[in-house]
C-alpha cells in the first residue's frame, strides 16, 4: 500500500451547528377530538398580549443569538400552519404569529454525530486566482439527530503552493428552502434555493421529499461540460425514506438554487452512482454497482434515466474481496479515465483504489490497482464506523489528484496524490 500523507487539516463532526427545522405535529386528531395542533394554537390565540410578549421574550433571548433571521423563521413557520388550519383573517399581532410559529420549529444540529463522505469541484467563481490555483466546493454529508444525512458545503482555496485553504464557517447555518409548499406533500423534481444573504459554506441541504425523509446520502459531485460547451454541477446521491432507497439528482449552474430529481430507470434502484465529466461517444455514462458487488457501465440518451449496464469489474484482490464500488465520477487524464473505487474487505474495511480505463471505450479496463492507495492508518480506524476511509470525489489539479476523504465516517481529510505514482501502483489488464 502506497504511503499518502494528509494535510494537518482536519473537519470533523460538531454538534454546535445548528439550524431551525420545522417541528411536525399531526395536524388531524382522532376521535373527533381537537388535534395537538388545534390545541397549541387555540390556546396562544387566547393568551393575553402581556403573556404572549413574556414567552416570546423568553423563546428569543434562549434562540435568536444562535440562529439567521429568528423571527423571520417564526413568521414563515406560522404562515404555514395558519394556511394548514385554515385560520381565518383576524387581526393577530406579529408576537403572536411568531410564538405560534416557535411552538412548531425545533433546532436541529446537522452535524452532531458524524461529517463523512466528501466530493470536490470546482467553484463556479473563478475570478481572482492565481495561475496554477483553484477555487474550490466541498460536499460533505453530515449527520444528525435520528441518523438524518443531510448535504452541507464549504468553499475553499487550493494554492499553487499546494496549500489548501478553507474559507471559514459562517456564525449561522440555514436550510435551503423550496420556497412555498408542505414539505410532506413535496413529490421530485423539486427546486429549492439558497438564502440570498447566506454562503454556501453555511447552507444545509434537508430532505425535502417523501423519498428522501431519512436522509440525502453521498453526493458525488461532477463539474459537467455539455456538448454547447456549458457547465452544470451534476451530483448523484442516495435518497432514503426509512425502507427504500432511490438514486436522485442535484443540478445547479450557480450553486444559488438546486434541483432535486429523481432518477428512472432499472439502475436508479440501487445506490452509488456516479456520472462521467462529459458525453463519450455522444451518450452519458456513468459507473454504478447493480448487483451489491461489481462496477458496471451503464449508457445512456438522457441525464435522468438509466436502465441496466455492462458489467467491468468484479472483486480481484483481497483488500476488495467483499464488494467494490466507485469513489465518486471517473477523472480525464492524457492516459484514460482514472476511476478512485472502494473496495472492502476482511473486518468490513474500507480501502481506496484505483482503476484506468480506456478514453474512448471506457468498458475496456487498461490497469487497476493491486493494492490500496489508501487504507485506514492505526490513527484513523476509530471513529462512528470504524476501518473506513471513503470518498465520493476527487478533482485534478496539474499534476496531481487533490482527494478529500471521510475517515471512520467521523471526520473529513484531504491529500494530493501525483498521477504518476497513482499510474505506477496499477497492474495492467
Amino acid at each position: 500500500m502506497q504511503k499518502i500523507d494528509a494535510l494537518p487539516l482536519r473537519l470533523t463532526a460538531d454538534p454546535a451547528r445548528v439550524v431551525v427545522r420545522p417541528f411536525h405535529l399531526t395536524w388531524q386528531a382522532s376521535g373527533g377530538a381537537p388535534s395537538r395542533t388545534h390545541r397549541i394554537v387555540d390556546t396562544v390565540l387566547t393568551m393575553s398580549e402581556a403573556e404572549v410578549h413574556e414567552r416570546l421574550t423568553h423563546v428569543l433571548v434562549g434562540f435568536e443569538a444562535r440562529h439567521w433571521q429568528t423571527r423571520r423563521v417564526f413568521m414563515t413557520r406560522f404562515a404555514e400552519i395558519a394556511h394548514l388550519l385554515k385560520l381565518d383573517d383576524r387581526d393577530i399581532s406579529d408576537a403572536r404569529c411568531q410564538l405560534i410559529g416557535a411552538y412548531f420549529c425545533h433546532e436541529y444540529s446537522y452535524a452532531a454525530a458524524a461529517l463523512m463522505n466528501p466530493s470536490v469541484v470546482p467553484h463556479p467563481d473563478q475570478s481572482g486566482i492565481t495561475a496554477g490555483s483553484m477555487r474550490i466546493v466541498l460536499s460533505l454529508r453530515a449527520v444528525g439527530e435520528g441518523h438524518i444525512s443531510t448535504i452541507a458545503f464549504r468553499e475553499g482555496i487550493i494554492t499553487d503552493a499546494g496549500d489548501l485553504l478553507l474559507a471559514p464557517e459562517p456564525p449561522f447555518a440555514t436550510a435551503a428552502d423550496a420556497l412555498g409548499g408542505d414539505e410532506d406533500e413535496l413529490t421530485g423534481p423539486v427546486t429549492i434555493y439558497r438564502h440570498p444573504d447566506s454562503t454556501l459554506s453555511g447552507t444545509v441541504i434537508f430532505p425535502i421529499t417523501a423519498a428522501q425523509t431519512n436522509g440525502l446520502e453521498d453526493l458525488r459531485l461532477v463539474s459537467f461540460r455539455h456538448d454547447d460547451g456549458t457547465t452544470e454541477w451534476l451530483g448523484t446521491y442516495t435518497a432514503y425514506n426509512g425502507r427504500q432507497i432511490q438514486s436522485e439528482m442535484l443540478r445547479t449552474t450557480d450553486f444559488r438554487s438546486f434541483e432535486l430529481c429523481p432518477l428512472t430507470g432499472s439502475a436508479a434502484r440501487n445506490k452509488g452512482m456516479a456520472l462521467f465529466p462529459r458525453k463519450v461517444n455522444g451518450r452519458y455514462m456513468m459507473i454504478g454497482r447493480q448487483d451489491g458487488e461489481n462496477l458496471y457501465l451503464i449508457q445512456s440518451d438522457s441525464l435522468t434515466d438509466w436502465g441496466e449496464g455492462e458489467r467491468i469489474l468484479a472483486p480481484l484482490y483481497p483488500w476488495e474481496l467483499v464488494q467494490i464500488g466507485n469513489c465518486g465520477a471517473p477523472i480525464e487524464i492524457d492516459e484514460g479515465w482514472l476511476l478512485l473505487t472502494h473496495g472492502v474487505g476482511a473486518m468490513r474495511e474500507y480501502s481506496i483504489g484505483a482503476v484506468l480505463l480506456d478514453k474512448n471505450d471506457p468498458s475496456r479496463v487498461l490497469a487497476r490497482s493491486k493494492d490500496p492507495i489508501l487504507s485506514a492508518s492505526e490513527e484513523e480506524r476509530e471513529g462512528y464506523v470504524p476501518n473506513v476511509v471513503y470518498t465520493c470525489g476527487a478533482i485534478r489539479i496539474g499534476d496531481n489528484i487533490f482527494m478529500p476523504y471521510g475517515i471512520a465516517d467521523s471526520s473529513v481529510a484531504f491529500s494530493f496524490i501525483p498521477i504518476v505514482e497513482m499510474l505506477a501502483l496499477m497492474i495492467e489488464s
